[in-house]
């Protein structure tokens, strides 16, 4: 007899180890399958968490090389170990990739490592390493397995001198040239560990501008502080061509509106075009499951057309982002539980993880005059904000949109030091329904960066104090 289960999750990362958790906690008997033998998927393995300790340990070392001495601290004969860099990244991630797998057991939940695919309905099968198969049944399945990279048409990634955001997390040595093809936000924040490191950095940018889905005003201010930290933008720009040469790569590059074509050089190529849905083996036509064009499993209230098959997270649509997955999760395991599981999708904060930050929740100014939205418009400089001023962190501002008849808070838009952690206030306020004066009139502590997002709710209605 084959094990049977109330929900059997393929996929471990954010997405799924959330989703049995919570089912766990609701009295469901769960089961989690992963192949890559490490819970936590890319996010923990490969990405969000791996990529953020190189951008902390970078920022360090380009304090202690630049900026240690504007403050009165004289450090002599800073040096780059980047074995030992490397290695306290790996060290992080094993260690929470543990705690994980800890939470597994500490919910009862049965985890099992293999790839795991659909058999028909109600009926999962297991494939571990050697071959060996388990056939497991359960009452409902969600599918959680994330994306993988994408690549140029004709280009393979060798994750040493041609590299995905994955390779880039391991590079051996600091290359002099390094080429990133996409002006989004992995390829960035990877683009700026490595410049910081001592890298020339070059992004190549089909599009006029970065970061297309980021509020225009917030995206333009962002490429000229990330241009004076000396990377190089090659904007309206078509790669046509990359290839290994000797020991380097050589990229072929046109106008992307059509003209002569160049060549550039480096010594490493990060390509950060965006991420795929991975769908690979799952057995999706057993139940009759078919993709979208793009690869996106279609859903309703992520529930797929065959009974009882549920899907969450970069496999369906939305946001490519590890929490809204982890949000994702927890509502499936609440509907299987025959509770009521919501997500408010108009809440979901995007953060670029770069210095200074970038952080974004709701509506831009772009998408609110696209739809004729009546609204108003609060910002305030950190140059006013005394905190940023004594930190020597004045670069960027924040920006509050307000719809002008109801009042609601309609999206907040930051670019400075350590915003991904105040956008946090934002969402909460927008889950109540907030104004912006409701921000403007709840106390802040002072000297704090968070001033500063009080200042522009009190901007939307002209009463600014500290300008």
């Amino acid at each position: 007899m084959a094990d049977s289960f109330d929900v059997i999750i393929i996929g471990g990362g954010p997405g799924g180890y959330n989703c049995a958790i919570r089912a766990a906690q609701l009295g469901l008997k769960t089961a989690i399958v992963e192949k890559r033998g490490r819970l936590g998927g890319t996010c923990l393995n490969v990405g969000c968490i791996p990529s953020k300790a190189l951008l902390h340990a970078s920022e360090a070392y380009e304090a202690a090389t630049h900026h240690f001495a504007d403050m009165g601290i004289d450090v002599k004969s800073v040096s780059l170990n980047l074995p030992k860099m490397l290695a306290q990244k790996d060290e992080a991630v094993d260690g929470l990739t543990k705690g994980v797998e800890f939470l597994m057991k500490k919910n009862k939940i049965t985890y099992l490592v293999g790839t795991g695919a659909i058999t028909g309905p109600g009926a999962v099968s297991v494939t571990d390493a050697d071959g060996k198969v388990t056939s497991l049944l359960t009452k409902n399945i969600v599918i959680a397995t994330g994306s993988d990279v994408m690549s140029l048409p004709g280009v393979t990634l060798d994750e040493e001198r041609i590299v995905s955001s994955t390779g880039a997390l391991k590079l051996s040595s600091v290359p002099k040239k390094m080429i990133v093809i996409g002006g989004g936000y992995i390829g960035l924040e990877m683009g700026s560990v490595w410049r910081r490191l001592g890298a020339h950095v070059t992004v190549v940018e089909f599009l006029d501008r970065i970061t297309p889905t980021m509020d225009g005003e917030v995206s333009t201010q962002f490429l000229k502080l990330l241009k004076k930290q000396g990377i190089v933008f090659e904007l309206g720009t078509k790669v046509t061509k990359v290839e290994k040469v000797g020991k380097g790569v050589k990229l072929e590059v046109e106008p992307a509106a059509g003209g002569p074509a160049r060549t550039l050089e480096a010594d490493v190529v990060l390509i950060s075009i965006g991420r795929k849905p991975y769908t690979e083996g799952l057995g999706l036509e057993t139940v009759g499951i078919t993709t979208d064009a793009r690869g996106f499993i279609p859903a309703q209230h992520w529930a797929t057309s065959a009974p009882g098959v549920y899907v969450i997270g970069d496999v369906t649509f939305g946001p490519m982002l590890a929490h809204k997955a982890e949000e994702e999760g927890a509502a499936v395991a609440e509907i299987i539980a025959g509770k009521s599981g919501h997500v408010n999708f108009d809440v979901i904060p995007g953060v670029v993880y770069t210095n200074p930050e970038v952080a974004s929740v709701g509506k831009t100014e772009e998408e609110l005059k696209a739809t004729g939205t009546p609204y108003k418009v609060g910002k305030f400089p950190f140059m006013a904000n005394s905190r940023a001023r004594t930190n020597h962190e004045t670069d960027g501002f924040v920006k509050i949109l307000e719809h002008s008849e109801t009042r609601k808070i309609l999206g907040v838009h930051m670019i400075g030091v350590g915003v991904g952690e105040m956008i946090g206030e934002a969402c909460l306020a927008m889950e109540f329904g907030a104004s912006a004066e409701d921000i403007a009139r709840t106390c802040h502590a002072h000297p704090t960066m968070s001033e500063a997002l009080r200042e522009a709710g009190k901007a939307v209605d002209g009463w600014v104090m500290q300008l």
